[in-house]
């Protein structure tokens, strides 16, 4: 993506600043309220599973994001980019169906749902003017699963994965899937045991997909905006995410 036009001021980078800090903010809300509704803390879903699943879980989710972002970026050349409203729909009706069924049925969603989420990610990459096809991108896009999950909403792990980097190749792209896949098997272990709460599944599963979508929307659009940012503002990307760092710190008003 290159700079078009002459950088922009530094009240319009205020300004964008601002707006992605509060995208940062909202995105564990939805979190917060499936928990509330399943009468649960996200440190004790885990608990909940069965031990033989949870030794699973870190293999199952590192084999789930290799797949995952192949079969992502396939569906690329047959299906454009969607709305993220659709998106989310298709994603809370596969959450209540592979809650209906409890375990075994959210079992076998979960390498999907995991699928569209990073088709969701990508397609936020291309709003932002970044194509999803360079290994850069798919870095970056496998890199915003390393964010605090809504179920576990933690500023300050959410806002850890935005300065790390590695060496963007596609050895890095693997490198980086298997540095993420144990803290993304704990936050999908937490919706697999959200829809397996024993009436409320269905429910559950609807909601637990709704809010890992728009969350995993929105710390898309907070990832990439600020890369978007640092362009048009012919800023060095270490130095824009220190300002977002320290817009973030600041207290709520």
């Amino acid at each position: 993506m290159d700079l078009l036009g002459p950088p922009i001021d530094k009240t319009a980078v205020d300004a964008q600043l601002d707006a992605l800090v509060r995208r940062h903010a909202q995105a564990g809300s939805v979190g917060i309220q499936v928990l509330n509704m399943i009468g649960s803390r996200a440190e004790g879903l885990l608990d909940r599973l069965p031990a033989e699943v949870r030794g699973r879980l870190g293999d199952g989710t590192q084999e789930a994001l290799r797949l995952a972002m192949s079969a992502a970026d396939r569906s690329r050349s047959v299906v454009g980019g969607q709305p993220e409203w659709l998106t989310r729909a298709v994603t809370t009706a596969m959450g209540a169906a592979g809650g209906l069924g409890g375990l075994p049925s959210a079992l076998a969603e979960l390498p999907v749902t995991t699928t569209i989420l990073l088709r969701a990610i990508q397609d936020v990459a291309a709003e932002h003017g970044f194509d999803p096809a360079e290994p850069g991108v798919q870095f970056d896009c496998i890199h915003v699963f390393a964010a605090a999950g809504p179920l576990d909403h933690d500023d300050g792990s959410d806002l850890a994965f935005f300065s790390t980097r590695m060496a963007v190749s596609g050895k890095g792209v693997q490198a980086l899937i298997a540095k993420v896949a144990p803290r993304l098997s704990t936050v999908l272990g937490q919706k697999l045991a959200a829809q397996t709460v024993p009436i409320l599944g269905a429910a559950a599963g609807a909601a637990t997909n709704y809010a890992y979508t728009s969350y995993y929307q929105q710390m898309a659009h907070v990832h990439f905006g600020l890369r978007r940012l640092a362009i048009e503002a012919d800023m060095d990307h270490a130095e824009m995410l220190e300002a977002f760092r320290a817009r973030a710190a600041l207290p709520k008003r």
